[in-house]
């Protein structure tokens, strides 16, 4: 079982990086007014790789053995984070309704993916700000 952890923990490590740099380059071409951010192709394949890193995170945690109120802290913080880098991240790319509200939001989502890098590596709800 150890070996087949680490293929999905690398997996989902991969999908993550992938993920972050597929919004990040699909971000700051919605700030700059281009429009191939939101071709069919370029959402679909950004809804297929966050589908996938979902599935990955999920058995990673199905793998731990342990129930919603025995999950460590630490990935209880990442889940309760998803949801507001999924309304940020939405909010960025076509939702906000001004340039400068998609700025904050893009800004606000990638704070929030990177929280959630640094939870994760420290194992710890505070990230790299845990003592």
């Amino acid at each position: 079982m150890t070996s087949l952890f680490t293929a999905i923990k690398t997996l989902h490590m991969s999908l993550v990086a992938l993920s972050v740099l597929l919004f990040a380059a699909r971000g700051l071409a919605v700030l700059a007014a281009a429009h191939w951010p939101m071709h069919r192709a370029v959402r679909l394949s950004s809804m297929a790789v966050d589908s996938a890193l979902l599935l990955a995170g999920l058995s990673l945690w199905w793998s731990l053995g342990v129930g919603l109120a025995d999950t460590p802290t630490w990935l209880l913080t990442k889940l309760m984070l998803l949801p507001v880098y999924v309304v940020l991240g939405s909010l960025a790319l076509k939702r906000a309704r001004t340039p400068a509200v998609r700025t904050v939001c893009f800004a606000g989502a990638l704070l929030t993916v990177g929280h959630m890098i640094t939870v994760a590596v420290a194992h710890h709800p505070a990230g790299l700000w845990a003592q």
